[in-house]
């Protein structure tokens, strides 16, 4: 009973995280600590779930991804120029993944490295939101291929548990002149490859664990993934409403708050 309640409360946190600016690995690494339940164990699952929440994306933007289709049937150049630039976003992140595997994966283990880059990560997105000026390019098919491979690059500091991937790449969609909404929504589509790329090296990797005595199992990995794309499909919605009237600010004091909360308690337990 114990463990479906983590479960939940594991889907719960990755469905309300993962696109927001905030950082679902970060989140899910604080919460296991917090837990204080065996992080090895649930590695693997952490990441699996993940793609709960990027289904989420595809169902809410289907009518997107079908025009988007029906383009490239026609050859059309709007939908040519969308599907590049979701693949050279996600290029430079799937080179540094591989090279810097075993680096990243001993991250992981460091909730004090979450904590940091959770605070450092909220005044970044203050000092973006106060010096980028208002973003001229509209439509994720309008975006350049510099500013495409700008974000590509900068998306790659999402590395560090605790960056944030839709932050880092969203930030840097505004500091290379691209309106609010148009950084959010290619955020959301940059997140499909990228996350499946990730989830299907880690399966490669771990696929036994899931079957060994003491793992998850596929039955919580169900549930987890279930219970994330439900809430990431609210969450969502409410995000793009949001940050096209309000900005990303209160993520950021968010951020700021909670990650110095975590490094007071990690100094002094």
């Amino acid at each position: 009973m114990i463990e479906i309640l983590v479960i939940i409360l594991l889907g719960i946190v990755e469905g309300v995280t993962e696109f927001l600016p905030v950082s679902s690995t970060g989140h899910l690494i604080l919460a296991s600590e917090l837990l204080g339940y065996d992080s090895a164990r649930w590695a693997l699952f952490n990441i699996v779930i993940q793609l709960g929440a990027i289904l989420a994306v595809v169902v809410l933007y289907w009518r997107t991804f079908w025009a988007v289709l029906q383009g490239l049937l026609k050859v059309d150049p709007v939908s040519i120029r969308f599907v590049r630039n979701v693949i050279v976003g996600f290029i430079p992140s799937a080179i540094l993944g591989v090279l810097f595997n075993k680096y990243i994966e001993a991250m992981l283990g460091s909730p004090m490295i979450v904590a940091v880059a959770l605070v450092v990560g909220g005044i970044a997105i203050l000092a973006v939101e106060r010096l980028a000026k208002p973003g001229e390019i509209h439509g994720v098919a309008e975006m350049p291929l510099s500013r495409v491979i700008g974000v590509g690059l900068i998306q790659c500091l999402a590395m560090i548990p605790g960056v944030s991937r839709s932050g880092a790449t969203i930030m840097g969609a505004l500091a290379l002149g691209v309106e609010r909404r148009t950084a959010a929504e290619f955020s959301f589509f940059l997140a499909i490859p990228t996350m499946l790329g990730a989830t299907t090296l880690e399966l490669a990797k771990h696929h036994d664990t899931l079957g060994a005595a003491n793992s998850v199992g596929w039955g919580g990995v169900a549930l987890g993934f279930a219970v994330a794309f439900v809430v990431a499909v609210l969450v969502v919605r409410w995000f793009v409403g949001l940050v096209s009237k309000r900005g990303f600010a209160p993520f950021a004091w968010y951020r700021i708050v909670a990650g110095s909360t975590a490094l007071v308690w990690l100094l002094m337990r």
